[in-house]
């Protein structure tokens, strides 16, 4: 497929800036720059997506006014856009047959490369030379990066820039934040062992028998899980949902939730599902990874301020059923989630300080603006 129905029309003197994803699926890393594109100033940008995958984000990003270039080669896409800002999401390890076409391009076009570095990690090959400035999404992730490199995240090669979420839209959703109807746990994620942690089951028979009219309610459930429900019997109190393709439907979700809980060994370099959580005013509880994985997590939930961060399954699952004994204390830390979020992650800010960037390293590199 090439450029998507629906592209607007081009501009003169408009700053053109291509995102160019591996697919276009419901994962975070696509919403993100769904966002980016959505909320980056129209009068000043043209933008465009790029992927070899087709998938559900893609529709989403056309009716937000951006073209999509999909299933061609980024080279060919790269040539019909011709893009002053080229902006790559990818895990930040070495990849030089993705960066082949960027490299071919940036040596006959004046353009500034910018990379999402969602994992934080370090790419030293010679192919990632084409690369002006590489994003981290939290604190964590150049602070790891810093520790195990020695390079600091100083602009304009490295800089900080937290993933957008819409909070303007789930305020707007959730006014008077969520509203279960008796004490409901949540979870969502891909349907990924990777994205699971045995505490997110373990809790369950603990909840289930200490919680009177206790529910659970999970999106992206895996086959282990699914057994462990049948395996203890949880069947009538545990429910497997599909997944959640937009924001009314996330909404919906976590408005009839008392708690989200997370629980991912892996870690995360961010957390998304965890922003999205705290911008509909829902507590959160957590747990930390072991050694140099991806703690993130940490950094979104404070400790007694916006949910809480438990060890075990048994700190976890107290954590959990105090959060829904105490209504009125549970209200006020999903409160301040919601104000964290609104703070430090609302789309419109994050592209506002994304456009800052893009122009100053249009600057920085002489390119006509």
């Amino acid at each position: 497929m090439s450029q998507g129905a629906g592209a607007p029309a081009a501009q003169a003197g408009r700053i053109r800036v291509l995102h160019v994803l591996k697919s276009l699926g419901l994962g975070g890393t696509e919403k993100v720059a769904q966002l980016f594109v959505r909320h980056l100033d129209s009068q000043r940008f043209e933008t465009a997506v790029h992927s070899p995958v087709d998938g559900p984000r893609a529709a989403q990003i056309r009716s937000g006014g951006s073209a999509t270039f999909i299933g061609m080669d980024l080279s060919k896409a790269l040539q019909a856009f011709r893009p002053h800002v080229l902006h790559l999401h990818r895990a930040g390890w070495s990849e030089p047959d993705f960066l082949r076409p960027v490299r071919d391009y940036a040596a006959k076009n004046p353009v500034v490369v910018v990379e999402t570095n969602v994992f934080g990690r370090h790419d030293p090959s010679p192919s990632a030379a084409v690369i002006d400035t590489h994003l981290f999404v939290s604190r964590f992730c150049a602070e790891r990066f810093a520790r195990h490199t020695g390079i600091t995240s100083e602009w304009p090669h490295y800089g900080v820039l937290y993933n957008p979420v819409d909070t303007d839209y789930f305020a707007a959703a959730l006014p008077g934040g969520p509203c279960a109807q008796g004490p409901t746990l949540g979870r969502i994620s891909r349907a990924d062992p990777g994205k699971w942690s045995r505490l997110a089951l373990d809790i369950l028979p603990l909840l289930a028998r200490g919680v009177p009219d206790f529910r659970c309610r999970i999106v992206g459930g895996i086959p282990e899980a699914e057994a462990f429900v049948r395996e203890q019997g949880l069947q009538a109190c545990v429910e497997f949902l599909p997944p959640l393709s937009t924001d009314a439907e996330l909404a919906e979700f976590y408005g009839g939730l008392t708690v989200l809980a997370h629980a991912n060994d892996t870690g995360e370099s961010f957390g998304l599902v965890i922003a999205e959580a705290m911008a509909c005013g829902l507590p959160v509880v957590t747990h930390p990874s072991e050694g140099e994985r991806d703690n993130a997590q940490l950094e979104l939930v404070e400790h007694g301020v916006t949910g809480f961060v438990a060890q075990t399954a048994e700190e976890y699952a107290q954590a959990v059923r105090w959060l829904m004994e105490h209504q009125q204390e549970s209200s006020a830390l999903g409160l301040a989630g919601r104000r964290k979020a609104a703070h430090l992650f609302r789309a419109q800010n994050v592209a506002a300080q994304l456009a800052e960037m893009y122009l100053d390293l249009l600057q920085r590199k002489g390119i006509a603006q």
